[in-house]
């Protein structure tokens, strides 16, 4: 599996396995699945409510010998009712308690916008469930996911959802530095600038939705289809692959990591098999100069009447 490479010589498998959105029941048997296929990277977060039947798959396959714990990149990320300084180590806490883990590869702060604690795991339903940035500074916030590298809690650090504004304001006064930015990218949403920001600064990027989440619950009939996309459908002919795969191999020979989740044994494999399509630079542009823009994601719920945050600040417009 090819691999992208932290500073220290840590490699992050160019192709992990999402489980945003795997449902209780299913995601421990993927999990299992996909190690069995190959799978190194496994891209988790607390929100997502399934940590511990991953974290029950992940000690079965341990104990089976189906891998051992040095050879997996595991990702998780800390909820935004979690960003008060004294709030953070006890939530990435509960987290390798729910994972079964003693450490973790990589922490990300999932977004730039802070809620109450009494949230919980939990979204927002009206202006008085967040804290303003003043009240939760995202300076204070990373000062103490530092300490979690210091205690050896986590090997990396870094973030989610960030612009540029957001990654240059958390440059200018961290002492340890993000090392990934978790985005959304596909060729609707190339984000051409950000990409060549973060690896100028060598902040490794992973691409989430790199499909277009289209199994989500708010996704709406009129939205975009990726795989219906003119240039996508003529290279997954043209190699013999299937679209998904072109979407996938797209963010690989970008240089960016990309976290498709799947259920289902023979797209797992599909997936992971994405990671050796090469394709040419006519290819790359043609999947790169889309002219139609789309965001899946379009974080709706940070942006609400009374809220102390605004899209436009969010996503940098």
């Amino acid at each position: 599996m090819k691999s992208l490479s932290f500073k220290n010589g840590d490699a992050l498998p160019v192709i992990g396995l999402g489980t945003w959105k795997a449902k209780p029941g299913e995601v421990g048997e993927a999990l299992l699945e996909a190690l069995e296929l190959g799978y190194r990277h496994i891209d988790c977060a607390a929100i997502y409510k399934n940590e511990k039947e991953i974290g029950m798959a992940l000690r079965q396959a341990f104990k089976a010998g189906i891998v051992q714990r040095e050879e997996l990149f595991i990702t998780s990320k800390l909820w935004n009712s979690a960003h008060l300084p004294e709030d953070v180590a006890p939530s990435c806490e509960r987290t390798l308690k729910d994972l079964q883990l003693d450490y973790l590869d990589l922490y990300l702060m999932h977004w730039p916008v802070a809620l109450r604690p009494e949230i919980g795991l939990d979204f927002p339903e009206k202006p008085e469930d967040f804290l303003s940035p003043d009240e939760a500074p995202i300076a204070s916030t990373w000062q103490a996911m530092e300490k979690l590298v210091d205690e050896g809690k986590c090997r990396h650090i870094g973030v989610s959802n960030f612009n540029q504004s957001s990654i240059e304001s958390l440059l200018r006064g961290c002492r340890i530095r993000p090392e990934v930015n978790q985005i959304e990218l596909h060729p609707y949403l190339p984000q051409k600038e950000l990409v060549k920001f973060c690896q100028s600064e060598s902040i490794l990027l992973t691409a989430y939705s790199p499909l277009g989440s289209r199994d989500r619950g708010s996704r709406k009939d009129s939205e975009p289809n990726l795989f219906e996309l003119e240039a996508v459908r003529e290279i997954a002919e043209a190699h013999g692959k299937s679209p998904a795969q072109i979407l996938l191999a797209w963010h690989v020979n970008r240089g960016v990591s990309a976290i498709p989740k799947s259920t289902n044994k023979d797209r797992l494999w599909q997936n992971l098999q994405a990671a050796e399509i090469e394709l040419s630079d006519q290819e790359m542009t043609l999947l790169s100069e889309v002219r139609e823009h789309h965001r899946y994601i379009g974080g709706d719920v940070w942006g609400m009447s009374g809220s102390p945050y605004s899209l436009d600040k969010l996503w940098g417009r």
